[in-house]
């Protein structure tokens, strides 16, 4: 669930709706304390339109830090909103890009323009930045420039190369725990999902709409764990597995994103006329290693270290739109001795901003604050090491990725146990092959969710399946805010099944180009989550 560069920036959607009044907390878990209460007026809604979407408006909330303080000490939240323009008015529809760490606001204008013109036109489309993140105060930012090229080699086979990444992720812990310490304990779901309500509040609804991608999904069923009774619509699009709580979610992943990358590699090898990198996979594979040991001596441009080539082809595993761009890097390199195009793929795909630092700073703050991460280095060396003798590719960067877990400053939550029996249908979304949250994750939830509905993408390996160009996905998700039915299968682990949409061609194709609604998506959807 990993926050890049804005090319990739993480995704996930919430809705909202006001129907029938609800009593207060009395179906609320006995640990759930009170929302905070209203502001006298909703938020001020001020225009803040782009070239894209025209109707976005922006506003701001105040929320306490601390939701057991309601009158402590005040955070900000920053909003924004594509407002209704039918008769018909189902609420807001709150979108979050996920991350954890991504920015939602201009989510909010995709999602109202990607829906049907009759359903967007229902909902107030509502997105927010999460407490910690982007245009919300105070945002974090705990070691500018951390994943600066070159960074040492993921891969530590030696002593010293492994001090040098723990010295890397240690010093990140330390840097958040010395500008942030009166803030980190306060950075994680459950009081996202404080925030969630606290926002329904400030809009006058009595009920809540939620559609999110990725880690948004567990700040979906937190919530509605939380708040049950307020919970009018949830959609769950790439579902996280609410077992795997973070650190062996990210377990999983190496495994799954191994197998993703292997895909890619095969499509390479299908396309051998295009880029001469050979017909079998196999060969194939073994020319993308090579190509990581070489830049491990020689970084392309001072740039493109073994690390960062593995941060650039990450993203593939996320949205097979980008193989086309990945391959011609691949090829350019191992052909012509060119190094210019990686390079290129690099600062497109890998490289982070400063927003990208921000992002990851609430990522770590958020993962490693919501549950129990290992603290005795050995374990992680052990499982990591066991790991990459399946699966190569992506295991040692995650483990530094969230190395700092290791050495955080503050204590851990215990994970919400967010089996529900008490929702309205929920939908899910799922693709089979998706790297980042394994279909494993929406089984799991669909059996913790009672009355919930899997849609299932058959063959599909895309994190993010919803509004990116799959017209069977998108009948179900239409029909679901607009009347609230779910499909109803006859047995097994999906109530619906649609195919996958095919994988791209290569650039020289006159078909190369993927559906433009699905990249725009993908350059919002978020990473290592």
């Amino acid at each position: 669930m990993r926050q890049r560069a804005a090319v990739l920036c993480g995704a996930a959607v919430i809705a909202a709706g006001t129907v029938t009044a609800v009593p207060a907390d009395a179906s609320a878990p006995r640990s759930t304390r009170p929302a905070s209460a209203a502001p006298a007026a909703g938020p001020h809604w001020e225009k803040c339109a782009t070239e894209d979407y025209p109707t976005l408006q922006c506003a701001s909330l105040e929320v306490p830090l601390d939701h057991a303080r309601p009158r402590g000490r005040q955070i900000t939240l920053a909003l924004s909103r594509v407002p209704h323009t039918a008769r018909t008015y189902q609420g807001p529809l709150l979108v979050n890009p996920g991350g954890p760490g991504g920015s939602g606001l201009t989510l909010a204008g995709f999602v109202a323009s990607s829906l049907p013109a009759k359903v967007a036109a229902q909902y107030d489309v509502i997105g927010f930045d999460p407490r910690g993140v982007g245009k919300s105060t105070p945002a974090l930012n705990c070691r500018p420039g951390h994943f600066d090229p070159v960074r040492p080699d993921s891969l530590p086979d030696t002593p010293d190369v492994e001090r040098a990444n723990l010295a890397r992720a240690k010093s990140f812990a330390d840097a958040c725990g010395e500008k942030y310490a009166d803030v980190l304990p306060y950075i994680d779901t459950v009081d996202a999902a404080r925030d969630v309500d606290a926002i329904r509040a400030a809009l006058g609804a009595e009920k809540l709409n939620y559609f999110g991608y990725s880690y948004g999904t567990y700040l979906g069923a937190v919530y509605a764990k939380l708040y049950p009774q307020r919970v009018r619509r949830l959609v769950l699009d790439s579902v996280v597995g609410p077992d795997d709580v973070w650190y062996d979610a990210n377990l999983n992943q190496d495994l799954a994103f191994n197998d993703r990358h292997r895909a890619f590699l095969a499509w390479i090898a299908e396309h051998d006329a295009a880029y001469g990198l050979g017909s079998d996979p196999e060969r194939v594979e073994a020319a993308w290693y090579a190509m990581r040991t070489a830049l491990a001596e020689r970084p392309a441009g001072g740039k493109v270290g073994a690390s960062e080539l593995e941060d650039t082809y990450m993203p593939g595993g996320y949205y097979n739109g980008y193989w086309p761009y990945l391959a011609e890097a691949f090829a350019a390199y191992v052909n012509d001795e060119d190094t210019g195009p990686l390079v290129e793929a690099y600062e497109n795909f890998g490289a982070l901003d400063a927003s990208g630092d921000n992002g990851y700073s609430v990522y770590t703050a958020v993962q490693c604050r919501d549950a129990a991460w290992p603290r005795d280095w050995d374990e992680w060396r052990d499982d990591s090491w066991d790991l990459y003798e399946k699966a190569p590719f992506m295991v040692w960067n995650n483990a530094w990725y969230n190395a700092p877990c290791a050495f955080w400053p503050t204590g851990s939550r215990q994970p919400v146990d967010v089996a529900n029996g008490e929702l309205p249908p929920v939908l899910l979304f799922q693709a089979t092959g998706d790297a980042a949250t394994p279909y494993e994750g929406g089984v799991a939830a669909h059996r913790l969710l009672r009355d919930s509905a899997l849609v299932v993408e058959e063959g599909g390996g895309n994190h993010g399946i919803t509004l990116s160009g799959n017209d069977c996905l998108d009948e179900h998700l239409a029909a679901y805010l607009t009347e609230g039915t779910v499909p109803r299968g006859g047995g097994g682990e999906a109530d619906a099944v649609c195919p996958a949409l095919p994988d791209p061609k290569p650039l020289e194709s006159k078909a190369a180009s993927t559906s433009s609604r699905g990249s725009t998506l993908h350059g919002l959807l978020g990473f290592r989550g």
